[in-house]
């Protein structure tokens, strides 16, 4: 009797294991999340904010994750080569993001790597454009699923997961945004002639 049970046991998770493997092989391998978002600031306003990993957190939606989250910065204070590294709780993890390109008042993209709870590395781009008096704010992850992302994509809607975190920071970003006195388009900021 007791032979019997245990060989259930083991083919029901045999077969469990089968079928959340088959669903897993099914997904996608790149994954591509992304939100949009509008805010009545300027690109150039918006730019210099997303620009600059010191003002991060106050519109992160994983700030608040871990109250007693520890975090530093290295390279330049802005644009590209800027990096900030963090280290929280098990919800907020450990990890880093370096920007590596850098338009200005139009695009910043940035290296995302995670460290804990599990390694891996995206790609963040936040893609800005003139809406009227404001600006639209594209926010997009891209990456590879590996096999254990996949199998977690079973169980779990990454894409709404993620995504509901971008639509917290993209409502979050506007609010900062809208508070910031105004920066002047890259276009038309004053050139200081060196004096001679």
């Amino acid at each position: 009797m007791v032979k019997k049970i245990l060989l259930t046991i083991v083919v029901f998770i045999a077969v469990a294991f089968a079928v959340v493997m088959g669903l897993a092989m099914q997904k996608p391998d790149e994954m591509r999340i992304e939100r949009k978002g509008t805010t009545a600031a300027s690109p150039a306003t918006v730019y210099a904010i997303v620009n600059d990993f010191h003002r991060f957190p106050e519109w992160s939606p994983w700030e608040k994750l871990d109250p007693n989250m520890k975090s530093d910065y290295s390279g330049p204070a802005t644009g590209v080569g800027s990096s900030y590294h963090w280290a929280g709780n098990d919800k907020a993890g450990e990890g880093r993001m370096t920007i590596v390109e850098a338009v200005p008042d139009s695009r910043v993209d940035m290296r995302l790597e995670f460290i804990k709870p599990f390694a891996d590395t995206c790609t963040t781009v936040f893609a800005l454009a003139p809406n009227g008096t404001g600006t639209e704010v594209t926010w997009t992850m891209l990456g590879r699923y590996n096999m254990v992302s996949k199998v977690m994509c079973v169980f779990m809607d990454m894409d709404k997961m993620v995504g509901g975190q971008f639509e917290e920071g993209l409502a979050s970003l506007a609010r900062v945004a809208e508070a910031t006195p105004p920066a002047a388009p890259a276009d038309s900021a004053a050139v200081t002639p060196t004096p001679m």
